[in-house]
């Protein structure tokens, strides 16, 4: 149903007046066609939207921005005015409509129906913009504040504790150094008690062999040690017969 109305649009598009190439007449007549299918549609129930929505990208847009306005807007109730202005090849029809849902003042929901007809390509554009009182605008402009202001806080206590953190990073890698440094004590100290051991050794073997050369310097002179022991020289006697008698 609607994807011949829309056929007709582009076809009807053909009759030329001299505010366009669309006559006002033709132009709402059509646009109301196009309501009217919607609404009858929806009477019918989701099995039949749901199939209209399958007949080409042009349909499914369609249903899909009068879906979004169901909510607030509720069911379509009559139309209210139309509007008409051409743009080069294109007209653009604004149907005022309302629906049977109220706004905060008591008065029935309003909504903008807005179609875009073009020469050659027929209706290219269907939307449905629902419109909000003063105050609605007001505590959603205030709410999307409130937001915005929330999120900025949020970012800036997350940067905040992110900066507080930084003080524990010289704790941390202190702690670690820490351990670093123990670990090189002791093996410094092992190291220094190796030197030692090895020191020590080389040093008693010095001193014995001081002692011996000492000793044997002592000895070849007659002469008593550094360490009380008297060193003396043997000497063979002599065993001669004459002597002896």
């Amino acid at each position: 149903m609607i994807t011949c109305i829309l056929g007709l649009t582009a076809c009807g598009s053909e009759d030329k007046a001299e505010e366009g190439f669309i006559t006002e007449m033709d132009a709402y007549s059509q646009a109301d066609q196009i309501i009217n299918s919607v609404m009858e549609a929806y009477n019918q129930g989701p099995e039949a939207v749901e199939y209209y929505s399958q007949q080409d990208e042009r349909t499914a847009a369609i249903f899909d921005s009068w879906e979004n306005a169901l909510d607030e807007l509720g069911d379509y109730n009559e139309t209210l005015d139309h509007h008409i202005k051409f743009d080069g090849d294109e007209a653009i029809i604004t149907v005022d409509i309302n629906g049977t849902n109220m706004n905060p003042k008591g008065v029935p929901r309003e909504a903008e129906v807005e179609l875009i007809i073009d020469k050659k390509e027929g209706m290219k554009s269907f939307v449905v913009n629902v419109e909000h009182t003063t105050g609605e605008n007001m505590k959603n402009a205030g709410l999307n504040t409130l937001l915005g202001m929330g999120t900025v806080f949020a970012i800036l206590i997350l940067i905040a504790l992110i900066i507080s953190l930084f003080n524990f990073i010289p704790k941390i890698q202190k702690a670690f150094s820490k351990k670093g440094d123990v670990s090189e004590t002791k093996e410094k100290a092992v190291d220094n008690t190796i030197a030692q051991i090895i020191e020590n050794e080389e040093l008693s073997d010095d001193t014995e062999l001081v002692a011996v050369i000492a000793a044997a310097i002592a000895a070849s002179e007659g002469a008593a040690s550094t360490d009380g022991f008297v060193v003396r020289s043997i000497r063979r006697a002599k065993t001669n017969k004459w002597q002896r008698a």
